[in-house]
């Protein structure tokens, strides 16, 4: 089964990443500008010297549309509640990320993979104050993580808007520190969206949004941010093209507000995901290929065999057994195992879905009331 909403699984690339060392930043920044300096600011300069002089001859005004006027104050509203997450690991490397204020009670949201190892966490707010930060809660299947500060005076609270709004081809805005470059600002639209995005070592991103806003390491855990001065988005990771085993240009992603507002507030009270709100059928299955029905003698050739089914779960309920194959669930056909439960954990517990399934040579139908999954 192709769930159509479903990225390829392809390599991707953490827009963050604890693996990132400061060291290497460092190396990598100097050397940038050793080797690019001088050359950006005379293309800088040349491109100035041709504005204003195409200026002059038009009478055109450089003054900021009213477009760049909003775009403006949404970044200097929000930027300041915007932070950089610093870790330090058992085996002395560094690695650093981005995070969001989401709480007047120090609360950051960030990337689980931002923080993951880490045994040391200090947060760099927008004003250069360095304050130490401990580990409230995570979600490793969402790629989310939320840490605490003790609150400074007058500390910036961003609001988390509702992603469920918006609109391909929407601006949008992601504020993080890429590279350790800090408060870098990038502006883009909405590319896609409810995209379903593995995003490796057992992260998935649901109905994620697409966008071609610039993200690099270092942006993961950051803001992707409207012009209602939102949070609407968590940047999360860029897609690496397969034939050139480097990042693709203008394709990354991000964990929608919507996700962020269910998950968070279950970290912040109990420090794991009580609740997924994702949908599960209570099966173990493995896909199903040409090689393994030939040796088996299968009926079909792919599909999804049933290993092990949850007893009381909803399959058990249906009817369906260890054995049996299942080759379309609603109107979409069944190919392999991961995009079929990917569309299984797409659909809310309590929904229905019509399973088609082979037992022995006979194909049968059954009607399935989705559980909810259980996170270790």
């Amino acid at each position: 089964m192709q769930d159509t909403n479903e990225v390829p699984t392809t390599p991707s690339q953490r827009a963050s990443g604890g693996g990132l060392g400061t060291g290497a930043i460092i190396v990598l920044v100097v050397a940038l500008i050793l080797a690019l300096g001088i050359g950006i600011f005379a293309g800088w300069a040349v491109a100035r010297s041709g504005s204003t002089s195409s200026s002059t001859s038009t009478g055109s005004s450089s003054a900021a549309t009213e477009q760049d006027t909003v775009r403006i104050n949404t970044i200097q509203q929000f930027q300041p509640s915007v932070v950089q997450i610093n870790i330090s690991t058992a085996k002395g490397a560094g690695g650093l990320g981005s995070g969001t204020i989401i709480d007047s009670r120090g609360y950051i949201v960030t990337n689980y993979h931002v923080i993951a190892g880490a045994t040391g966490i200090t947060v760099e707010l927008y004003d250069g104050t360095i304050l130490p930060a401990k580990l409230t809660g995570i979600d490793p299947l969402d790629d989310l993580a939320v840490v605490q500060i003790t609150p400074p005076p007058h500390m910036a609270v961003a609001k988390i808007g509702d992603s469920s709004k918006l609109q391909v081809g929407q601006t949008v805005i992601a504020i993080g520190n890429p590279l350790g470059i800090t408060q870098t600002v990038t502006s883009g639209i909405v590319s896609a969206l409810g995209r379903n995005v593995p995003a490796g070592e057992g992260s998935y991103i649901f109905n994620s949004i697409q966008m071609d806003t610039a993200i690099n390491p270092g942006n993961s855990g950051g803001a992707l941010v409207d012009f209602n001065g939102e949070l609407i988005g968590v940047p999360t990771l860029t897609i690496i093209s397969p034939q050139f085993n480097a990042p693709a240009s203008g394709v990354g992603f991000a964990i929608p507000s919507t996700r962020v507002s269910f998950i968070v507030p279950q970290l912040i009270q109990s420090g794991k995901v009580t609740d997924s709100g994702l949908g599960d059928m209570g099966i173990e299955g493995s896909t199903v290929t040409p090689r393994i029905a030939f040796l088996n003698q299968f009926p079909v050739t792919q599909g999804v065999l049933i290993d092990k089914v949850t007893s009381g779960g909803p399959a058990d309920q249906a009817g369906l057994k260890v054995g049996n194959i299942i080759v379309q669930i609603d109107n979409v056909a069944v190919t392999n195992f991961t995009a079929f439960n990917t569309y299984v954990m797409s659909k809310q517990p309590g929904t229905q879905v019509t399973v088609h399934f082979y037992q022995g040579n006979q194909l049968r139908t059954a009607t399935v009331t989705l559980g909810t999954l259980q996170l270790p």
